[in-house]
């Protein structure tokens, strides 16, 4: 929970939001893994092609989370979309450095927890259910109009908290004169 909110934190939301609606966009209905359709998706993602494990380091009985395999943010700009999301334990989700890819992040756990031999069985079974969810391969001129709207989103979303407070004072001086 955020405790403190900044500019950032409403663009990054505006940028996650783009990114929702672009992977909605591709599969063809609203993707809202919090209820209905959406979340019977995600359980059946979790439950039945990760045998409720985690995606990276295989522990079972833990509370999983949902990972963006591709970064969900203005970076990767992964989309919200069943073939971009795998549970992960949070120390996996946690640890994962956000600018690595994850095949990097699965290499890492996998030689970390002293099994590089499953690196390859969970690479299969991550790349095969991104296969199997029709996650959309974008062309270069796709992925890059993406990342500039993401990435003017995030720049025009910051710059009006600004330009917002700066009216305010604008209109309190006005107040104050009015008095």
């Amino acid at each position: 929970m955020t405790t403190y909110n900044t500019d950032s934190d409403s663009a990054n939301t505006s940028v996650r939001a783009f990114l929702t609606k672009v992977g909605e966009y591709y599969l063809g209905r609203t993707f809202n893994t919090g209820s209905g359709w959406g979340k019977q998706t995600w359980l059946e993602i979790k439950e039945k092609v990760f045998d409720s494990s985690c995606a990276y380091c295989g522990k079972k009985d833990v509370p999983l989370q949902i990972e963006h395999l591709i970064m969900f943010n203005k970076t990767q700009c992964g989309f919200h979309h069943p073939g971009n999301i795998a549970p992960a334990c949070k120390n996996c989700n946690s640890s994962r450095n956000r600018t690595s890819s994850w095949k990097e992040h699965l290499k890492l756990v996998c030689s970390n927890n002293g099994d590089i031999s499953l690196y390859k069985k969970r690479l299969i079974k991550i790349d095969n259910h991104i296969s199997d969810s029709k996650y959309p391969e974008l062309s270069a001129e796709e992925s890059s109009a993406v990342k500039v709207i993401a990435e003017s989103l995030y720049k025009n979303i910051k710059t009006e908290g600004e330009k917002s407070l700066n009216m305010y004072k604008k209109l309190l001086d006005n107040f104050t004169e009015l008095s």
